[in-house]
């Protein structure tokens, strides 16, 4: 059986979609003959945003090794009061006092192409032992933080034999929030540079989004080398126990993280013009957020949870009477593929989506017949009729093209074409 290397920051206890991704694929490579190799931090010096030791006995049949690191987003939450790790977009920080306005100032100009750099050197090194030893040919980068990508580049110029794929789960200089860490026009032209020869030096560039292709292909002319392997949902966490003697109720269930960049007028819209919805927010929120709902007296149909393991959040989705799925009023939206988007459609509870008219989300809404989609502009005409029929919705055998096993199946497919 070949070994894959696969090299990735964020790795169980570690939670959030980034860490399902390649967790998945590791768990059924050796289905299509590979065996996955995982090099990651030791979570005793890591920083992340949040935790999922729900996901630890899944990850513990796979080869792992793990490294220290040097960590300068430590510096950074020591400025702030809770000593929260901030999450991607900043969701779980209201708007920045100056202490944080100068430690995002640092962190964009200071710390390129992020402050998790230091993990660099440490997994460099434990990366070309784990090649020699076990003559591993295909080494998979995946990022962000597209830090670990650098990784992948000095791989590359040390060992030009491995076949070197670059997985992007999302842009990198062309991420929505990328202007909040206030870059000069220097640290942006190093950022552009690094992302450059990242992607003209590797074999082969994974991205999850048409759009997202699109964008690198046309920028770099490098359109054959890139491919689209989505996100997806695992079959296995939504057993057929779960669907066993579901009473559902009728609240409309959102999952994950939320900003102000998000529609947010246009939910406050939304429980307006449907008094008798219930809303349940699962994960981190903008105070902004709750406290306009509480200016609108809309507070008593709007619940807000902190995150759960990943096994619950599950469990939740299939629960909920609607699932709802948000797509951030930034630039270059339209390829904006949230993993959770694809364990709505597993879960085969109804998605109401809202975003821009031109998204590769709402393709695969449509495709899979998962839901209905709704642009900015039209959001206003969801109704009490438009709920009734969204609760009665049923999604066709589409969805199945999104399985874990069969996305690795293509990953396959793309190594050894």
């Amino acid at each position: 059986m070949k070994k894959i290397l696969i090299i990735s920051y964020y790795w169980p206890p570690s939670g959030g979609a980034g860490v399902q991704r390649w967790l998945k694929f590791a768990k059924y490579l050796p289905e299509f003959g590979y065996e996955p190799i995982v090099l990651t931090v030791d979570e005793n010096y890591a920083s992340y945003p949040q935790k999922d030791e729900s996901l630890l006995d899944e990850a513990s049949s796979i080869e792992t090794y793990k490294t220290k690191t040097f960590e300068l987003y430590s510096l950074y939450s020591s400025m702030k009061k809770d000593k929260q790790i901030p999450y991607g977009g900043f969701s779980n920080e209201a708007e920045p006092n100056l202490v944080q306005k100068i430690a995002r100032a640092a962190r964009g100009n200071l710390f390129i192409p992020d402050p998790r750099k230091g993990w660099n050197k440490y997994a460099l090194a434990k990366a070309k032992e784990l090649i020699k030893k076990h003559n591993i040919e295909v080494v998979i980068t995946t990022s962000p933080p597209h830090s670990t990508q650098l990784i992948g580049l000095e791989l590359k110029k040390s060992f030009n034999s491995i076949f070197w794929i670059a997985d992007l789960r999302d842009p990198w200089t062309d991420i929505y929030f990328y202007d909040k860490f206030y870059p000069s026009k220097i640290a942006r032209k190093i950022d552009s540079d690094y992302e450059k020869d990242v992607i003209n030096n590797a074999d082969k560039i994974i991205t999850v989004s048409d759009s997202i292709k699109q964008i690198l292909a046309k920028r770099y002319n490098v359109e054959n080398k890139i491919k689209v392997l989505a996100n997806g949902f695992d079959e296995t966490d939504f057993g057929a126990e779960l669907f066993n003697n579901i009473k559902k109720n009728i609240e409309i269930v959102y999952t994950g993280t939320l900003t102000n960049d998000y529609p947010l007028n246009e939910i406050i819209e939304l429980a307006k013009n449907n008094p008798k919805l219930i809303f349940r927010f699962i994960g981190s929120s903008p105070i902004e957020f709750i406290e306009h709902l509480k200016k609108e007296n809309l507070s008593d149909r709007f619940i807000f949870e902190k995150a759960i393991p990943h096994n619950e959040i599950t469990k939740k989705m299939v629960d909920a009477g609607i699932l709802l799925l948000l797509i951030p009023k930034v630039p270059q939206n339209e390829g904006i593929l949230t993993g959770k988007l694809f364990e709505y459609i597993g879960s085969r509870t109804p998605i109401l989506a809202i975003g821009p008219t031109k998204s590769d989300a709402k393709k695969i809404i449509e495709e899979t017949n998962s839901g209905f989609f709704f642009n900015y502009e039209n959001s206003n005409e969801i109704n009490t009729s438009t709920i009734e029929k969204l609760l009665s919705n049923t999604s066709n055998n589409e969805y199945k093209n999104y399985s874990r096993r069969n996305l690795t199946k293509q990953l396959v497919k793309m190594i050894k074409d």
